[in-house]
């Protein structure tokens, strides 16, 4: 009885090994499908290092000289404010000790046409990066992502002039729904954004296309594992957020 128990498990292990190499090899073949495909990105394509890349602190002076570091053309930041009312980089709500908006855009401005994805996380002062770009030159170089619904209103009173994407939570089980796809498009448009910013899970070709038709543009996060990011590089997005600049630098210095 026992040998019979040790061979049905021996052979419960022999299938599993089978199944699972399979799917590696299934895996491999399509990873090596997507980097042999020639990428056709958007003009002014460009990625964004995330807050945090390239294993540095998140939100940090490190991060920003990181990123640029590895060619990125555009720098996140968290934007909080603590209690004294003051812009800081921080993602949840400021315990003290965190970088001043101020710090970080001194150090955006020493690096020319460096632009800055400033996610917004909350809206009770935001009049103050206004002032604090005009004060380092860089208006021009500045726009918001983290802006919901909710937040719309707030970051049109207070920075009219500072484009933003509209973050949304695409629906998996209705991305592939042209009927839904158009209300997102529709959505943008009425908050007045000037595209839409998503996870990757909910990424298709029809939606970074219906956008492109509708002249918005798209942009989505975050995107760190290679295959990932040539899953996503060939939608063709017009920007990609990613904690590994380096990987996507080397990616698009080979395809040139």
């Amino acid at each position: 009885m026992k040998s019979k128990i040790i061979i049905a498990l021996i052979c419960i292990v022999a299938v599993g090994a089978i199944i699972g190499a399979s799917f590696l090899i299934k895996s491999q073949v399509e990873f090596n499908k997507l980097k042999n495909t020639p990428l056709n990105l958007p003009d002014g394509f460009t990625y964004t290092a995330h807050a945090g890349c390239v294993n540095t602190p998140d939100d940090s002076l490190e991060s920003i000289d990181a990123g640029v570091k590895y060619n990125a053309p555009i720098v996140e930041i968290d934007l909080n404010f603590n209690d004294d009312n003051v812009p800081v980089l921080s993602h949840s709500t400021p315990i003290g000790g965190e970088i001043t908006l101020d710090e970080a855009f001194e150090r955006i401005s020493k690096y020319e046409n460096l632009k800055v994805n400033i996610d917004v996380k909350s809206t009770s002062n935001l009049q103050e990066v206004v002032v604090l770009a005009d004060k380092y030159g860089i208006t021009d170089r500045i726009f918001f992502t983290g802006v919901t619904v909710d937040f719309v209103s707030a970051v049109h009173e207070a920075c009219p002039n500072i484009p933003h994407y509209l973050n949304v939570e695409v629906l998996p089980t209705k991305k592939q729904s042209k009927e839904y796809l158009f209300s997102l498009v529709q959505l943008v448009k009425d908050n007045g954004a000037i595209g839409i910013n998503f996870n990757k899970d909910s990424a298709t070709k029809e939606l970074v296309d219906i956008f492109h038709e509708n002249g918005l543009l798209v942009s989505i996060w975050t995107v760190n594992k290679e295959k990932d990011i040539y899953k996503i590089l060939n939608l063709a997005p017009d920007n990609i957020t990613t904690r590994q600049p380096d990987i996507i630098m080397k990616i698009l210095e080979n395809a040139i």
